[in-house]
């Protein structure tokens, strides 16, 4: 017998190469209970809001915030009960002047009111409440779309699935999605000395090792292992038993019969198989170098050394990348855990132990942010990197503290980090960027909060719309009220058309800023520190001198009622709740609504100047500049695309 000899021994890049030149394209739909750790092939947006009506956070009174402002122990304020709602059961009428609604957690916030009042602050007698601290409007609601907007973006293609994703795939009432294929793979342990765990050892005999261990690292890596059981020392029976491997799997691993003895035939069996046969015998690498590599009729088959520690170490560096990229998963990354410095004070509660979910963003070091969003929404946990330990004694972490961060997953830290004023537009870009490979982490706090975020490092990105009062203009002036000048730069953006957003058919006959004042008109408002609601106040002030009355929020029903987002005003207006408000025409038309135009605005990105070199903003600048990208965003109803977007307007 001829025995094989290693001429030439391949380098490992040039292995890796070879390797990735392999790809694998099924694609399966499942049910959520199995997507546990599968890989999205297509984004998936919401088809409705979560939640998809304005709801009661805890036990309390439906009230108009309005009739409470005041109130205290000494002079409480005295409102008419006049109905009660609950989860599922929601009251049929309206709030007026001096009345509440009993409401439960859950509950539908009915219409009229704005606010809840905590059981806790009042004492009650027959139908009537004493209120003994006053609310604002907001308090104690979780507004519509406040969790999940219809038309966001959920999950984007080539996302991992953890329990979290599913909870927020389930919120927005998916019961399947489709996901990458796993890779099925056939692996095979050889020699008559192998013996399977569970039987008798002989002597001379040893327990078969490699078949567990792959078989698991291919579970870990995103692949469906098939055990094919251990291959005497007889080449008939290798033949046989891998051809059957061939027709039963994607990919087929052997371990052992592969260095350059006479009884290691596994490299002649490959090369019978089928074209184009061996591609590799033998890799510069140690531990791993008897490593095979070959294909039959389009699949491939890798050979492994049979000491445990270089089978596994050769699956580590050239099987694993591959079965990964297959599934849709990242390379596997070591290290679960970060040393990063507090960037704004933290606050816990003393006397338990807190895991607070954080974002983490690179700037010279790892900052760490409370995620914004609370527990009620399942997006506090899909959009945070991670979490930190606050301790029973511990009441407050001090900005510039370090602290250890425990990350979700590995390698999750994204590539870059988006806040300030939601738009579809923006979704579009992002949604580019992440098909692209990025790991985008988006949060979407108004324009107000973007300018804070930029100043706070907390954001990369911010996209604003945001009307200086003062100077008529946008966000160029502001940049210097919030301290940015060398700090950031403002990049060009798009042009947004606005307008009041009303129902199907225009019920109520709206044509103007005008008829907000009309008794029989509900409007819903935006939330201070939001650009749209700095243009709302300054036309509603306008409409008022023309109409000759001074400007009071009491002459403007639902005018203390506000929406954190166009989404959430649409869906007001969509359920009845309201008959009016302003956002973009992108929103209506997404909700099916009607859209009065009133103005255009520019919607602008800041970008910090420490985060320029960073890839993920290299690449958003590349977008905005993008031919491509510029014709379909033009297509997004309501915006308009300049010639010169992406140019900076301001450093």
């Amino acid at each position: 017998m001829v025995r094989k000899v290693f001429r030439k021994l391949a380098k490992l890049d040039e292995v890796s190469s070879l390797l990735s030149k392999y790809e694998f394209n099924k694609v399966e739909e499942v049910p959520l209970e199995r997507a546990l750790g599968r890989t999205l092939v297509e984004d998936v947006y919401s088809e409705v809001d979560v939640p998809s009506f304005d709801r009661a956070s805890l036990d309390g009174y439906a009230v108009r915030a309005e009739d409470t402002f005041g109130a205290d122990e000494d002079r409480p304020s005295v409102l008419k009960v006049i109905g009660k709602a609950a989860a599922g059961h929601p009251f049929v009428g309206e709030v007026g002047p001096g009345e509440a609604v009993e409401v439960a957690t859950g509950a539908p916030l009915p219409r009229g009111a704005n606010a809840v009042v905590m059981e806790e602050h009042t004492s009650r007698e027959n139908n009537k409440i004493l209120v003994y601290r006053a609310v604002a409007p907001g308090d104690n609601v979780h507004g519509a779309g406040s969790d999940i907007r219809r038309g966001e973006l959920v999950l984007s293609a080539g996302t991992i699935l953890t329990p979290r994703d599913i909870g927020a795939l389930a919120a927005v009432g998916l019961k399947s999605v489709r996901v990458r294929g796993k890779p099925r793979v056939v692996i095979f342990s050889t020699g008559d000395e192998l013996v399977s765990p569970g039987e008798k050892l002989g002597f001379g005999k040893i327990y078969d090792v490699n078949q567990y261990t792959l078989a698991t690292s291919v579970i870990e890596d995103g692949g469906e292992p098939i055990l094919g059981g251990i291959l005497p020392d007889d080449e008939v029976k290798m033949r046989e038993a891998i051809k059957k491997g061939l027709k039963l799997g994607d990919l087929i691993i052997i371990s052992g019969s592969t260095s350059v003895g006479a009884g290691d035939v596994i490299y002649r069996i490959m090369n019978e198989l089928g074209p184009p046969g061996v591609l590799v015998h033998g890799i510069a690498i140690h531990p791993g170098k008897p490593t095979i590599i070959a294909e039959a009729n389009g699949k491939l088959i890798l050979g492994l050394p049979g000491y445990p520690t270089s089978s596994l170490t050769a699956y580590r560096t050239l099987v694993s990348p591959l079965i990964r990229k297959w599934a849709g998963l990242p390379p596997m990354e070591e290290g679960l855990t970060v040393e990063a410095i507090v960037a704004e004070r933290i606050f816990g509660e003393k006397g338990r132990k807190d895991l607070l979910p954080v974002h983490l963003v690179k700037d010279e070091d790892y900052l760490v942010f409370p995620v914004p969003t609370g527990s009620e929404a399942i997006t506090t946990l899909t959009r945070a990197d991670g979490y930190i330990v606050m301790d029973e004694d511990q009441e407050i972490i001090e900005e510039g503290e370090k602290v250890l961060a425990y990350l979700y997953g590995k390698g999750v830290i994204p590539d870059l980090s988006v806040m300030g004023s939601h738009c579809l537009g923006l979704e579009l870009l992002l949604s580019e960027l992440r098909r692209k490979g990025l790991r985008v982490k988006s949060v979407y706090v108004g324009s107000t909060g973007g300018f804070k975020a930029i100043r706070h490092r907390e954001a990369d990105v911010a996209g604003v719309h945001a009307l200086d009062p003062e100077t008529g203009e946008y966000n160029t002036s502001l940049m210097d009220k919030f301290s940015l000048r060398g700090k950031a730069v403002l990049l060009r953006g798009y042009v947004r058309e606005q307008g009041i957003i009303v129902a199907k058919g225009n019920p109520k006959g709206i044509k103007s800023v005008a008829d907000l004042f009309r008794e029989d008109v509900l409007m819903i408002n935006r939330n201070r520190g939001s650009g749209t609601r700095i243009m709302i106040d300054l036309l509603l002030k306008k409409e008022a001198e023309k109409m000759g009355i001074n400007f009071r929020p009491d002459r403007i029903r639902g005018y203390w009622t506000e929406a954190k987002s166009h989404n959430a005003v649409a869906a007001a207006i969509a359920n009845g709740v309201a008959d009016a408000g302003i956002g973009i025409r992108a929103v209506a038309e997404l909700y099916e609504l009607e859209f009065i135009p009133l103005f255009k605005e520019n919607y602008d990105f800041i970008v910090r100047r420490t985060s320029m070199d960073k890839r993920g903003v290299k690449e958003f600048l590349r977008a905005l500049k993008d031919e491509g990208f510029k014709a379909r965003l033009s297509r997004v109803p309501g915006i308009e695309v300049p010639k010169d977007m992406g140019d900076v307007i301001y450093e």
